[in-house]
């Protein structure tokens, strides 16, 4: 009898049941309903809504472009919405800027990092709440409620490093932590947390985030990686350009379905490999060292998918810079076509067919106040001269043409880089690399912050250029990356 109970239990509740009662059950904290928002040219945000309860890890999910930045933005009063209504716990909330949402408890860690990179982490976390003593900063106390956050989220941070001296990952952690330092966080916002953290890393900050929720904070959820998705959410909201698709629960939908509404198309294979035309020995390193990295030595040939696999801390990308001539090894050889070269520059390795998509998209790998067109000639103005004049009408269709290979999502191609999504930054990246024609390509983090639809048509780039004889190297966080992409891996 206790048997057929407990299994008619079972039969009564099932997780989708069980959450959506739970769901029903706790207090709404957040409704936006019918919001707008223009920018010259796009209509960003068509009647968009999205609604999240206490102790809820809502997911937002959408392509690149579709208007999940700009509806956060619009929430933490960085943009002014153009029409529509946001609550807060029941009550019509104005927010005219961002001290307003913090004043309600709404705090967001933006996809890309906001950290002053001159000031301590400590000082980056209580910017403008410092602990005073008489007139003065007491730091002291400053480094100590650091530590205390560090220790609660189990994070192996100094407070007294400069954040410059970081990785991008460390910066990361310091973004978040410095979200949840607010003690009136009662909606938080991740936008992408998890790009450039290890594996480690993320469960510990999926742990601290099931914590959170036993105490009623509410979070909405920002990732490309789906299968995050699926792990750590109950809802799942999708945006498709800018409109509300649809919300339900993650526990009745699976991993394609969820892909078809994000991109309103079926789409095909994942990770569509193809066998490219490999040939003799491209690049060969003995003996490699400079800091973390010693005594590396491997080959790639050409026509090759090489992948680099390792931990963020690894040595990776310092392993492609110092390559590429941008740090000098201690010791060591790098042999290119059987050639032994010393690149004493970027420039000297971009010259023999060599170049770089950089994990740091924002401070490496574009010039924000340039225009998407002038970003993807930069590296080969050769391409757009005519007669030693650069001619405005070429340069307009050829960086249109690697535009619409990638769909970059932009009102035109004079719009300033810094005006597009993180997803589309990132494409404009590849766009430039592809202009320039490099014959051995090292692609650090190369789809970071990109949506599924814009995943596979990088993918089928890279088998493209695979065909053509060209050398990829892949170094990535995402090991389902360079399994289903690589000829090759190194770990």
């Amino acid at each position: 009898a206790i048997a057929k109970r407990f299994v008619f239990h079972k039969q009564e509740n099932t997780p989708q049941e069980k959450g959506e009662c739970e769901r029903k059950m706790a207090e709404t904290i957040l409704r936006m309903t019918g919001i707008q928002k223009y920018f010259p040219g796009v209509h960003a945000l068509d009647n968009a809504q999205l609604e999240v309860r206490e102790g809820e890890v809502m997911a937002l999910v959408g392509e690149n472009g579709a208007g999940k930045s700009t509806l956060m933005k619009v929430l933490t009063g960085i943009y002014p919405s153009d029409g529509g209504t946001i609550e807060f716990f029941g009550k019509h909330a104005e927010i005219h800027g961002p001290r307003d949402a913090q004043a309600l408890g709404i705090c967001i860690v933006h996809q890309e990092l906001n950290l002053m990179q001159h000031l301590t982490v400590a000082e980056n976390i209580y910017i403008g709440r410092e602990p005073m003593k008489g007139p003065f900063v007491d730091k002291a106390k400053q480094n100590a409620m650091t530590q205390e956050l560090f220790d609660k989220l189990h994070l192996d941070l100094d407070p007294k490093a400069v954040v410059k001296t970081l990785s991008v990952a460390k910066q990361q952690m310091v973004e978040i932590t410095k979200a949840l330092s607010h003690e009136n966080t009662r909606l938080l916002i991740l936008d992408e947390p998890s790009a450039v953290l290890t594996d480690t890393e993320i469960d510990d900050l999926f742990v601290f985030i099931r914590q959170l929720k036993k105490t009623g904070v509410g979070i909405i959820y920002i990732s490309h990686r789906l299968d995050e998705i699926f792990g750590l959410c109950s809802n799942v909201s999708v945006l498709r350009d800018g409109c509300h698709i649809d919300t339900i629960p993650v526990a009745s939908v699976d991993r394609q379905g969820l892909i078809n509404m994000m991109v309103g198309r079926e789409m095909g294979q994942e990770y569509p490999k193809e066998v490219g035309n490999v040939g003799g020995t491209i690049l060969e390193v003995k003996n490699l060292s400079r800091g973390i990295l010693q005594d590396i030595s491997f080959e790639v040939k050409s026509g090759e998918v090489f992948g680099i696999s390792g931990l963020v801390g690894a040595g990776r990308t310092e392993l492609a810079r110092a390559i590429l001539g941008i740090d000098k090894p201690e010791s060591g050889e790098v042999y290119v076509r059987g050639k032994k070269v010393h690149y004493r520059t970027f420039a000297d390795a971009i010259r023999d067919g060599l170049g770089l998509i950089p994990e740091d998209r924002k401070l490496q790998g574009l010039v924000q106040i340039m225009s998407v067109k002038r970003n993807t000639t930069l590296v080969n103005m050769k391409r757009v001269l005519r007669a030693g004049v650069i001619s405005s009408s070429l340069e307009e269709k050829l960086s249109k043409e690697y535009a619409d290979k990638l769909h970059v999502v932009t009102p035109s191609m004079e719009t300033e880089v810094q005006y597009l999504s993180g997803g589309n930054q990132q494409k404009v990246v590849i766009a430039k690399w592809l202009f320039q024609n490099s014959e051995i390509l090292f692609l650090d983090e190369p789809t970071r912050g990109i949506d599924v639809g814009a995943k596979a048509e990088i993918y089928r780039l890279i088998n493209r250029m695979a065909k053509e004889g060209k050398t990829i190297i892949m170094i990535s966080s995402e090991m389902p990356e360079l399994l289903g992409m690589c000829d090759r891996i190194m770990v």
